[in-house]
């Protein structure tokens, strides 16, 4: 079955600060490396979706850099957005770009800024969801939940569906926020929950039928932006209509509320890389262990430390579950257990007005 995809390439990474930059986001690092996470992300969809069926939506600061990255991507694939108007949009664009090419395209969504383990597996379970999209469903791949994360959402399995790619496809009874710890080992413990990944399969047409129905303003807006693609006036109508588009998500516009959501729970290594700790416990063997990227680490009685650097070698004595970043213009030190909390730099840098370092 030949599949298309969009890779929605936006946000900045604050809790990976100061690798991550507005300049140079989380997706254009090579975390855990040695390709980028966008590289990575279309390495693993290639033996699924040809580089003419893969769109990239990205802002125009970074277009040039996603276009270094991945030259397989026919450059008319590579979707400025004027305005970050989050995933709705991006992804309703692309849904309707692929329906104007295809009518019956099935279609993924995945961003440019995750890890996955077992490509493999993750490939199965991709053509298990768009088996289950034929069949008319708007399919979200569940991760099966290894410890009672507070950081992600979760979907709750109903009824089993079928099987495909042997695997289960599940009905979804409902989508919870990003709960406390008492929830979530109380999800984790009654095995009917998985992790939301926000990664996505469906025909597109049935995600049009149901953004119509849902948020029938971004579907006009997109409608029409979409019948402008292949006319001189595509930019300036690209630029007028996308600045009245609402910011909206696929998960809180669409899936949330729509009636023929089914899941598929599958188990790949799935990891959103979100800040430096969950680097280092994806990277070391064990949990005392050291981890060094683009450094040379001397390390003397040291445990449980990740170092991240630009060349320069990195000495440390006598301590333990420590992230140090070292870039050009900022020298971060932390203790792991508040690698969460590096975002509220950034929101004070923000707050002061300070752009040299965001």
């Amino acid at each position: 079955m030949a599949l298309y995809a969009v890779i929605p390439a936006g946000g900045s990474g604050t809790r990976l600060w100061p690798a991550s930059r507005t300049a140079r986001p989380k997706f254009l690092l090579p975390l855990p490396g040695p390709l980028s996470m966008l590289q990575a992300t279309v390495e693993r969809l290639l033996p699924l979706v040809p580089p003419a069926n893969m769109l990239i939506v990205t802002g125009a600061s970074h277009a040039d850099a996603v276009a270094a990255q991945v030259p397989e991507i026919p450059e008319g694939n590579i979707i400025v957005e004027p305005q970050a108007r989050g995933t709705g949009p991006a992804i309703g664009l692309a849904a309707a770009l692929f329906a104007r090419r295809d009518p019956d395209a099935i279609m993924g969504s995945f961003a440019a800024d995750h890890h996955v383990a077992d490509p493999i597996a993750f490939r199965q379970a991709i053509r298990a969801a768009a088996e289950a999209a034929r069949e008319g469903y708007l399919v979200t791949v569940g991760i099966k939940p290894t410890y009672p994360e507070t950081g992600y959402g979760y979907i709750r399995c109903g009824e089993i569906l079928f099987h495909r790619e042997g695997l289960a496809v599940h009905a979804v009874e409902e989508f919870k926020e990003k709960p406390d710890l008492a929830t979530a080992e109380r999800y984790v413990a009654s095995g009917q929950y998985q992790w939301n990944a926000s990664m996505f399969v469906w025909r597109a047409q049935t995600l049009l039928d149901a953004m119509r129905r849902l948020l029938p303003d971004v579907y006009e807006l997109l409608t029409e932006i979409a019948a402008a693609w292949d006319r001189p006036d595509r930019a300036e109508t690209m630029e007028r209509l996308w600045a009245q588009l609402p910011e909206v998500t696929i998960d809180h516009g669409i899936m949330e509320h729509a009636d023929n959501v089914a899941v598929v729970p599958a188990s790949f290594g799935w990891t959103d890389l979100g800040d430096w700790h969950s680097l280092a416990e994806l990277l070391a063997s064990e949990k005392d262990d050291n981890v060094a990227l683009g450094a040379e680490h001397i390390a003397t009685d040291t445990r449980g430390t990740l170092v991240f650097g630009d060349g320069r070698v990195i000495a440390t004595l006598g301590v333990e579950d420590l992230v140090i970043v070292d870039t050009d213009d900022v020298l971060l030190v932390c203790h792991r257990s508040r690698a969460q909390d590096v975002r509220r730099i950034v929101e004070r840098l923000r707050g002061q007005g300070d752009q040299r370092l965001l």
